[in-house]
């Protein structure tokens, strides 16, 4: 499995916001200078978030993007789903099982399975508030995205 930069840059998006949340509308022009992510990208990937229900978004003045509800109310699976679509790290898991004709005598397929459930497990424990708690005690030197 390989995060794409779209789950990454949602990702960065996300912590940006909930690093400025004072409950006031942030303008995405300051998010991707901050982030360094173009504008135009940052609107595809906000998009999917709004989507999702995860930021809400104000016109006009005063304008821009806000967390729906606090950061420890979002894990980093649930953002990744929302720009990646699936996470499994082979494809046949993201079909229904019957579609596979090799499913029934798929040697490997309870290793994957196993595998995409501690995935799972991993992201689905790791909030948002966690991802900011963790950037005020680390420095930009420490960023791999």
């Amino acid at each position: 499995m390989k995060i794409s930069t779209k789950g990454r840059y949602a990702l960065r998006i996300m912590v940006d916001l909930a690093q400025q949340d004072t409950g006031a509308y942030i303008p995405l022009k300051d998010i991707s200078q901050r982030q360094e992510i173009s504008e135009k990208y940052s609107e595809m990937i906000i998009g999917l978030l709004s989507k999702a229900g995860f930021v809400l978004s104000s016109r006009g003045k005063g304008g821009g993007y806000r967390l729906a509800k606090s950061s420890e109310k979002y894990t980093v699976g649930a953002i990744l789903k929302a720009a990646e679509g699936s996470l499994a790290p082979v494809s046949c898991l993201d079909m229904v099982e019957s579609l596979c004709p090799r499913a029934g005598r798929c040697a490997t397929l309870p290793m994957w399975r196993e595998l995409d459930r501690r995935i799972e497990d991993y992201l689905e424990s790791v909030t948002l508030a966690d991802l900011v708690l963790q950037a005020g005690s680390s420095s930009a030197e420490d960023c791999i995205s």
